[in-house]
């Protein structure tokens, strides 16, 4: 068994894996239903464009809920503090995952146009609602969050959900917005009726180029205009979990770790490279290739946020030394073994099973098959 120490830092590994599936299988969905009524130009259309996710959205929100399951299993002092501080943001965001099941079954109810219309709208916003929060989340995460813990481990929040939206969150979320209508395009023109590909690659592009700028003026805000946190007194990897025996001070940038492992770079820049491809992938009609791209330029953007942060998980504007990381906010080293036993048994049956679903599913969602089973003609 492996010591505690190293428990952790395989938890926060599992952690990013299970986000960048999230961020991957669903953000495909999400961008859908955000570029619906712009891919979609007529009601068939539309309907081929949700019949390429509607078969697999479900099973793919899947990487959301075991996200926060571990969330909570894994690192529970963090699923605390994120859920009290977020809690606006976590209800608006539930709110939307809500309403996309009742879009997708409802926009079919009735064959008014006006009643799809409304539904295609309300597609739009849950589509588009959930890739901006997780993106603000993700700028707050470098600004630190006004939370602090008192003597007893009591968490006391002193922010709103106004505070949350600064410049630098807000910029952060038009990239994850970006990202997500980049993933869906690429997904549109992989799966979509060829008539939709066309127009759906052309989205994807721009879409890649606007992410690829914006992530690189989020990195030189990172870089020139916001401090990074650091651990300054000894860190214990094996102490139990307590945040506050520990000294964290505002210093340098958040790259300083790439400084000390210059591989980390190797994060940053295949995303770049991997969005910046896209456009050309998509001209060539490589449109497989494309979305490979784009899944791996996703993957790699969390790796390198991720890869940023380390070791915090949730640091704090309020009292940094209160903030939460990798060493002094998971469960018990018992807890964190059984987890990953479990996880290792369990994680591969799901993969298989995903794998296997795409593979059934394989192949394009004709216009001509949507109008002839829905007779449109």
């Amino acid at each position: 068994m492996f010591d505690y120490a190293t428990l952790r830092v395989i938890w926060w590994l599992i952690l990013g894996v299970l986000l960048i599936g999230f961020a991957v299988m669903d953000g495909f969905d999400f961008g859908i239903a955000a570029l619906v009524r712009v891919l979609g130009r007529d009601d068939a259309e539309r309907r081929t464009l949700l019949e390429t996710v509607e078969p697999v959205w479900e099973g793919n929100q899947v990487w959301f809920i075991l996200a926060g399951g571990a969330t909570f299993a894994a690192w529970p002092l963090l699923y605390a503090a994120a859920f009290s501080g977020f809690y606006v943001a976590m209800f608006v965001l539930l709110a939307a995952f809500i309403l996309r099941p009742v879009s997708f079954s409802y926009r079919n109810k009735s064959i008014n146009p006006q009643w799809r219309n409304a539904w295609d709208w309300v597609l739009t916003v849950n589509g588009s609602v959930p890739p901006l929060i997780f993106g603000v989340a993700f700028g707050n995460l470098f600004l630190g969050v006004p939370f602090r813990f008192d003597e007893e481990l009591r968490m006391i929040y002193a922010g709103s959900f106004l505070g949350l939206l600064s410049p630098f969150a807000l910029l952060c979320g038009l990239i994850s917005l970006a990202m997500i209508l980049m993933h869906g395009a690429a997904y549109a023109a992989m799966k979509a009726d060829i008539v939709l590909a066309a127009r759906a690659s052309r989205v994807a592009r721009s879409a890649s180029v606007a992410f690829v700028l914006l992530y690189l003026g989020a990195g030189a805000w990172l870089a020139f205009g916001l401090p990074g946190y650091a651990i300054v007194s000894t860190i214990a990897g094996d102490a139990p979990s307590n945040p506050l025996l520990k000294h964290v001070v505002a210093q340098g940038n958040w790259f300083a770790g790439f400084g000390m492992h210059p591989a980390f770079w190797l994060a940053p820049l295949l995303a770049v490279i991997s969005a910046a491809a896209m456009p050309a992938l998509s001209l060539a009609s490589h449109y497989r290739i494309a979305f490979a791209a784009s899944a791996l330029a996703i993957a790699m953007t969390i790796l390198s946020a991720g890869l940023a942060l380390f070791p915090f998980l949730l640091p704090s504007s309020l009292d940094p030394n209160s903030s939460l990381t990798v060493w002094d906010a998971s469960s018990s080293k018992t807890t964190l073994g059984l987890m990953l036993l479990s996880t290792v048994v369990l994680l591969p049956i799901v993969l298989a099973y995903t794998a296997w679903v795409y593979r059934v599913l394989r192949g394009r969602v004709s216009l001509e098959h949507v109008r002839r089973s829905h007779g449109m003609y």
